[in-house]
């Protein structure tokens, strides 16, 4: 569906922000895209949504070049970028002006995100505050029914109930036709929703797994101690010591993607060889 083919990306010559990425997106899936700022999160959404080009290599969307910006290809997806610009003007008239490019679009839908979001079709976008707006656009782009939904920073703007309620909306929307990318640096605020990890570092894509396979091959837990222990990686807690050790038990555990993250990053090699043995001996 999303297809990322040995792409290279520099914003001035000799500053390459990625390189030969190579990445397959499948329908049925939410991807988390997470990366320090400044890694190229955003840039790697432009770079799918064909809003900037790559030095080399191709992005496609449903086997369409990106890059062409095609209506048939606009149609197919539909990007939230981190910030956003409406009209001035009632959500029912948004609504009536922008659904018709969508031809999957569906009133029904939008109603009732806007209804969990707390929000009527009368009320007048420019008297909405940040977070507001950012869910009317998070209840049109889900009402799109695109093949491929893209979000930067969803939940910049939004309070700890709306996360939640989001996290809800978000998870009830997809279906085994649908992609979706999510990328943000607020990483607990994907917790429960994502089921595929996509790290973005140094260049390049250092993990991409789902999270069911992290789970099988990683155990998150907290220890008081880290004597005799097998410890990939390790923070300091009120509670002891939050850590990710070997799956060897086959024990199950919730994955702590801030703490896998932080992991990758400080330790990246010993954690890869245990995700992925035969790439990292």
């Amino acid at each position: 569906m999303v297809e990322i083919n040995n792409v290279t990306f520099a914003y001035k010559k000799g500053k390459i922000l990625f390189e030969d990425l190579n990445i397959s997106l499948k329908p049925g899936h939410i991807y988390g895209l997470l990366g320090r700022n400044g890694a190229g999160k955003s840039t790697l959404i432009k770079n799918i949504t064909g809003l900037v080009f790559p030095e080399k290599g191709i992005c496609t969307i449903n086997g369409r070049d990106s890059s062409q910006r095609s209506p048939d290809l606009l149609q197919d997806f539909f990007l939230i970028p981190e910030e956003i610009y409406l009209p001035t003007i009632k959500i029912e008239k948004f609504m009536r002006s922008t659904g018709g490019f969508y031809p999957k679009f569906k009133e029904s839908e939008f109603i009732h995100c806007l209804k969990e979001f707390d929000l009527d079709m009368d009320d007048n976008i420019s008297s909405l505050s940040f977070g507001q707006q950012k869910k009317v656009m998070i209840a049109f782009a889900l009402a799109t029914n695109t093949d491929v939904l893209i979000i930067d920073e969803p939940t910049n703007g939004l309070d700890i109930p709306s996360k939640a309620q989001f996290r809800k909306i978000v998870s009830g929307a997809l279906t085994e036709n649908r992609c979706m990318i999510i990328s943000t640096h607020q990483v607990r605020d994907l917790d429960n929703l994502i089921d595929a990890l996509i790290i973005l570092s140094e260049r390049r894509i250092i993990l991409n797994s789902s999270v069911d396979d992290i789970a099988q091959k990683l155990l998150f837990s907290t220890l008081s101690s880290l004597e005799n222990q097998e410890v990939l990686y390790s923070e300091n807690t009120i509670k002891g010591y939050s850590v990710i050790i070997p799956n060897t038990s086959g024990r199950s555990s919730k994955v702590d993607l801030e703490l896998l993250f932080n992991g990758l990053i400080d330790n990246k090699n010993q954690i890869m060889h245990e995700l992925n043995p035969t790439r990292y001996e």
